[in-house]
């Protein structure tokens, strides 16, 4: 009984060293564990990351050309060798297993110690190229909505202005226009003023842009198609202008003035106000000495009228730095019932621009010097026998000299071009004499003809032109009639 007592005793000794040995072991394991975490946590920034090895150059460490690049992923901060061999004793590892951990761990602490500065400055560095690379292709600063700045801002160049030349200023009137194969496939008008767009199906150019720029000047629209800027003439801003009725086209308005012979400092009475282009032109040729009454029976067109004269008025003086002559009167009347209107008052011309001009003839042609013109603007041929039918009837002391339509007939002349673009050659002239009788050389001297020289600009004189009417034409407009004042 003593022997079995004894032999659970040992047993039970044996037991307790044994799991003291155990719990000792597994303590200095724990305690290695402790220690591989704390190197690895601290490593936490760099193993995070990942990291690529630059093999380009020779001789430099493992280490030396690491870059980094932050990522949301996290890496298990123990390798599969830790894992592994944290499983195991120790007493059943092999010499080359502890002398793997023991690298590791020393690599560990080598990168713990390089790595977060080297980090910091590449990650730093990145960032600044980042930040160049976002400048260099972020469009500036109020160009979110076009991208015209980086086509056509440029550098504003110093112009040397001629005597008496003006560069283009905010308030002017301006005309663009776009021309491709001999046709004008964009023109508007419009007022040059700060801030504002030019804008086409061709692109954008900013008003800014043109100001402080010469006339006559192309510029590039956000698209690179190139516009033509120039001023506005009295013939452009009468055809752009806004209008209520039909207005005398220039074409007309320069035979009425033709016929009325007016001058400077005439004084002229025109009927009819209209939107106010014959108003224009008259003011024009009276000048500053001369004066116009311009006599309208429609408020609207009154209207009309006394704001498109003064448009023109106020571009004039920013483009010419003076003013316009302010020599028209505008009067909202009838001529029929306005005798009192003319009264003391003597016209060198009369312009008419009305319906039934006949009607206004016997007040108006008192007040006409003798053998002076009245020009009447009639829209159909009806209106013209009408005319005559009145002047007849009313006896009036007046002769009709002519009654003309004016027709306008644009050409296209331009240059003869292959389909390549090229310029073409004129036909060599071939003496009869130098023919051969089956052709070839008249076939061969033609295959010549259109070949195109390699100079660029070829001499005077040995390029064809082409010369055809162009395929847009103006149509029918008015009918002019000349009546002259006599003395009977």
């Amino acid at each position: 009984m003593a022997l079995k007592v004894a032999l659970h005793r040992l047993v039970f000794t044996h037991r307790t060293l044994t799991i003291w040995a155990s719990s000792q072991r597994h303590s200095r394991h724990r305690d290695l564990l402790v220690n591989l975490s704390e190197s690895v946590r601290g490593t936490r920034t760099f193993s995070g990351a990942a990291v690529k090895r630059n093999d380009n150059k020779e001789g430099s460490s493992d280490y030396s050309h690491l870059s980094t690049k932050v990522t949301s992923r996290k890496r298990r901060p123990l390798s599969p060798l830790e894992r592994i061999s944290g499983l195991l004793p120790q007493d059943a590892l092999s010499p080359e297993v502890m002398q793997l951990r023991e690298q590791e761990s020393d690599k560990g602490a080598e990168i713990q110690r390089s790595v977060p500065n080297r980090t910091q400055v590449e990650v730093g560095d990145e960032d600044i190229v980042k930040k160049s690379e976002h400048e260099a292709h972020s469009p500036p600063v109020g160009a979110e909505e076009l991208d015209t700045g980086s086509v056509h801002h440029r550098e504003k160049q110093v112009w040397a202005a001629l005597p008496g030349e003006r560069l283009l200023t905010c308030g002017e009137l301006l005309v663009a226009e776009y021309r491709r194969k001999k046709r004008v496939e964009f023109r508007k008008m419009f007022q040059l003023q700060t801030g504002a767009r030019l804008e086409s199906n061709w692109g954008v150019i900013l008003h800014n842009d043109i100001a402080g720029q010469p006339a006559g000047l192309f510029l590039k629209t956000h698209r690179g198609v190139p516009i033509f800027i120039r001023r506005a003439s009295l013939e452009d801003y009468v055809l752009c202008m806004k209008r209520g009725p039909a207005i005398a086209y220039p074409k007309d308005a320069a035979s009425m003035l033709m016929m009325m012979d007016v001058t400077e400092g005439d004084c002229v009475l025109e009927s009819g106000s209209g939107s106010g282009a014959m108003s224009l032109f008259l003011s024009k040729a009276v000048g500053s000495k001369g004066s116009v009454l311009s006599v309208e029976v429609r408020e609207d067109h009154h209207r009309r009228a006394v704001l498109n004269y003064n448009r023109w008025r106020t571009s004039w003086s920013l483009r010419r730095g003076e003013e316009w002559p302010d020599n028209v009167q505008f009067h909202k009347a009838d001529l029929c019932t306005a005798s009192s209107l003319l009264a003391g008052r003597g016209f060198h011309a009369v312009a008419l621009d009305l319906i039934n001009p006949h009607l206004v003839l016997p007040t108006v042609i008192p007040h006409l010097h003798p053998g002076a013109v009245c020009a009447v603007y009639l829209a159909n041929i009806t209106q013209v026998t009408d005319l005559l039918e009145g002047v007849r009837c009313s006896k009036l002391p007046l002769l009709c000299e002519r009654v003309i339509e004016l027709p306008l007939r644009e050409w296209v002349v331009a240059p003869a071009l292959q389909k390549d673009g090229r310029y073409c050659n004129k036909k060599a002239q071939i003496l009869d004499e130098n023919l051969s009788q089956d052709g070839e050389a008249s076939e061969e001297s033609d295959k010549e003809d259109l070949t195109t020289e390699e100079d660029p600009d070829p001499p005077f004189g040995s390029i064809p032109y082409i010369a055809r009417p162009h395929p847009e034409q103006m149509s029918h407009t008015a009918f002019l009639v000349k009546l002259r004042k006599c003395v009977q």
